[in-house]
């Protein structure tokens, strides 16, 4: 490992890593646009000059590799006055619409305005070149062409990641604008990603356009629920409502990107078809009660039926869009407190759910199928549950985030499941499940909740609680213990670190995890190599 020295301190950098990156690891901020560490090096913003010992002349720190004995300096004279120089080229030309820009309050040309130059313009208002603003390009972006520095992170993006090349830079000298090509428009899977890697606020998202000042807004890491990849990612929230889903780095899973369909997808759990209170079917329509109430009817049915037909009389069918913790609780709950084995678990997907692809996409669209198998759950527990209900083995039913009647059709549904005397639903939204209910019960969302999700890969990922479900819907591990506690009146620890505890215990997949040890990048199953 090469030894190098910056601002007069020692760092042992590994080989290869440029001097951006040798900067970090000591706290250092080097201030670049173009360079990003997923994209290749082209070195046009010059924003990174630093001053290296013996070298003749400044040098960009994005194409500079640490090399032994290197001595850098980032704050001298000399590398001030260029990038106060540099600031001041970039903004000649750009518009002075920081008030209405989406970009404000997350923008490196706000910020290093601040930080490395505060100087007037010295270019007149109206001599500004004007070029074109709020063009729409295509898969969900806009584009304010009068904003954009010319970094050429939303080109190289389209050209080394996504391999579409829809964008391209045109035109020469201060007249040069980003633009598709002629007759082209923006037009892939994973295009919202220019909109954020752009450091300014050229490149927007027409979803989030003029909704929420970022400065309001509160971050919590979480995963994307959309497909067995589970991204990570960040959630942007206000006040109980999520106003977008960001990429975050994760070398293990999705690097620094998301597709566009997981990005979008926390609007399914703010649509109004949201459940928010307990139901019981009465006289072929549903009916309000309160959790006292219906805890109450769970377990007297759970409890009548188990005593007269025994306990695998009671079953469950844990769906792959469960956390780990969840498909834990629910069939030690079974085990533990009625004595069934009666447990299931079922993986689907929309018939009209898109392809996955070689990238990021999976056909899957669960989160935690490989976290059903991962916990002995086989994926054909509908199958197996529906025979015993058949053979009237089977009079209760728990369902936990699963839609069977959707997979089945009506009528098949009726085959399968027709001749259950009672249905417990516990779901985010109104599902065709819900129709063949006796009782629905309203539980969290997963932007609701803590907990983890095992990806096909075998990486365990932590959730994290980005606020409270609304009105009197409550996590699914809540009312496992509620409903435990009403049945024996044992009264047990249901979060979510006490039940991946105990989880990490019982199951030999999950030995030697813990949730806090999930941190920022998550955590390999056991017997899955790296």
């Amino acid at each position: 490992m090469p030894k190098l020295t910056i601002n007069g301190r020692e760092l042992d950098a590994p080989q290869g890593v440029n001097l951006i990156q040798a900067a970090e690891m000591l706290g250092i901020e080097i201030p670049h646009y173009c360079y990003h560490p997923g994209l290749s090096v082209v070195g046009n913003c010059r924003m990174c000059l630093v001053e290296v010992e013996r070298a003749p002349k400044l040098q960009i720190a994005c194409n500079t590799k640490v090399a032994e004995g290197m001595v850098v300096r980032t704050e001298s004279p000399r590398v001030k006055t260029a990038q106060a120089a540099v600031l001041e080229f970039l903004l000649i030309n750009h518009p002075i619409d920081c008030p209405v820009c989406d970009q404000a309050g997350e923008c490196k040309l706000q910020d290093y305005y601040m930080d490395y130059d505060r100087k007037p313009s010295r270019f007149p208002l109206g001599k500004k070149n004007k070029k074109g603003k709020a063009l729409d390009i295509g898969s969900d972006i806009m584009l304010d062409q009068e904003r954009c520095i010319l970094c050429a992170r939303c080109t190289r993006f389209f050209d080394e990641v996504t391999h579409t090349s829809e964008l391209a830079i045109f035109e020469r000298g201060d007249h040069c604008v980003v633009d598709t090509y002629p007759g082209r428009r923006v037009d892939n899977r994973y295009a919202c990603n220019v909109v954020d890697i752009c450091p300014v606020g050229a490149l927007t998202e027409k979803d989030f356009r003029f909704r929420m000042r970022v400065w309001y807004l509160h971050r919590a890491p979480s995963v994307c629920s959309a497909c067995a990849r589970g991204c990570a990612i960040d959630i942007d929230h206000h006040r109980g409502r999520i106003y977008r889903y960001k990429p975050r780095y994760n070398p293990n899973v999705n690097r620094w990107w998301i597709c566009d369909e997981g990005r979008h997808s926390f609007t399914a759990v703010q649509r109004e078809h949201r459940l928010t209170q307990p139901l019981v079917q009465a006289a072929d329509r549903f009916a309000a009660e309160s959790w006292e109430a219906a805890l109450a009817r769970a377990a007297e049915k759970i409890r009548r039926c188990s005593q007269d037909y025994g306990p695998n009389a009671v079953g469950a069918l844990v769906g792959a869009q469960a956390t780990n913790e969840e498909i834990f609780a629910l069939k030690r709950f079974l085990s533990r407190t009625i004595g069934s084995t009666s447990v299931g678990g079922v993986s689907f997907s929309s018939a009209d759910a898109r392809p996955g692809d070689t990238f990021l996409i999976r056909a899957d669209k669960n989160p935690n199928t490989r976290g059903l198998s991962a916990l002995g759950l086989a994926l054909d527990g509908l199958a197996s549950l529906a025979f015993a209900a058949g053979q009237g083995e089977l009079k209760v039913l728990i369902v936990l985030r699963a839609d069977p009647a959707r997979a089945l059709g009506r009528a098949g549904f009726m085959r399968a499941l027709g001749a259950l005397e009672h249905l417990i639903l516990l779901d985010v939204s109104a599902s065709q499940t819900a129709s063949f209910a006796g009782q629905v019960l309203p539980i969290a969302a997963h932007p609701e909740l803590d907990g983890s999700f095992t990806n096909f890969e075998g990486w365990v990922q932590r959730l994290h609680r980005a606020f409270d479900p609304p009105k009197q819907a409550r996590g699914a591990l809540e009312l496992i213990g509620a409903l435990e506690k009403t049945l024996d009146g044992i009264e047990s620890d249901y979060s979510a670190p006490a039940v991946f505890a105990d989880m990490a215990r019982a199951e030999a997949a999950f030995h030697g995890l813990s949730l806090e040890g999930l941190a920022h990048h998550g955590a390999r199953l056991n017997g899955v190599a790296v």
